[in-house]
């Protein structure tokens, strides 16, 4: 893909967030993308939304259970965008209309005290530069189709990466735990939509240990000359499958002892 099909795509994509109508797939577009195409275009929203005014306050990290790998025939994560109009407030509201089709992840959170980075970061780096974590929720969207109505082709990694990876909100529970202060591996949610449970997963899901998820983030960001900077957010990885969020759902994820996160959809 040349540089113009890149912000092409990416303006397409930002077209498809303000209008809520979804785009075609890219990658028939595109038939010759690939993963460094996904992110050049990736970038090219970061930098249409910078010129827009928007903040960027933290980073995703997907693609990090082995279910979710097989599924789209790949063996490495992916990683999006946080900007500061995705947050949501802890039992807070999101408007109706807000999003095309909604759906959430549980997740641990890392934000972050100090700047981290390099293509030699350790797991010690990271620790040391956490300054709390936390339970949360991450927000999907997608404004590209699952699937081409003609020809039934499902959308591609490719396409996810590209669409920012997916992401559209975050939310934070109210509790902060200092990053040694439970074993990650072994924290868990039981995430219910109306009162029912959807999903239940463990931290072991997010590549065995979710710090070891933002080693990767931190280590990948090197490639493109970037690093993680204090105060940003840091979404580990989820260990569920993704809940469907239609209007009039209310989402609790009990987090045990690590705390909880509410979120509803007007």
């Amino acid at each position: 893909m040349t540089p113009q099909e890149h912000a092409r795509a990416a303006a397409d994509l930002l077209q498809a967030e303000r209008t809520r109508e979804q785009i075609g797939l890219l990658t028939l577009r595109n038939p010759e993308m690939g993963m460094d195409d996904a992110y050049e275009v990736q970038n090219a929203l970061y930098r249409q939304k910078l010129a827009e005014g928007r903040k960027v306050i933290g980073w995703k990290i997907g693609l990090t259970s082995k279910a979710m790998q097989y599924a789209l025939n790949i063996d490495i994560p992916d990683s999006g965008i946080l900007f500061d109009d995705m947050r949501f407030d802890h039992g807070g509201t999101v408007p109706v209309g807000r999003f095309i089709q909604p759906r959430i992840e549980a997740e641990i959170a890392f934000v972050m005290k100090s700047a981290v980075g390099g293509e030699n970061v350790t797991r010690d780096d990271i620790i040391a530069a956490t300054d709390y974590v936390a339970p949360s929720i991450e927000i999907l969207d997608t404004r590209i189709q699952r699937a081409d109505p003609e020809t039934g082709k499902a959308r591609t990694v490719f396409d996810t990466i590209s669409d920012n990876a997916a992401n559209a909100g975050i939310v934070l529970g109210q509790e902060r735990h200092a990053v040694g202060a439970f074993d990650l591996r072994w924290v868990g949610a039981i995430t219910s939509r109306n009162g029912e449970v959807e999903e239940t997963g463990l931290g072991a899901g997010v590549l065995n240990d979710p710090v070891e998820s933002v080693v990767w983030l931190a280590r990948r960001m090197a490639q493109y000359g970037q690093s993680i900077e204090p105060g940003q957010i840091i979404l580990s990885g989820s260990f569920i499958r993704p809940v469907e969020c239609p209007s009039g759902t209310q989402i609790h994820a009990d987090f045990g002892p690590f705390g909880s996160v509410d979120i509803a959809f007007e």
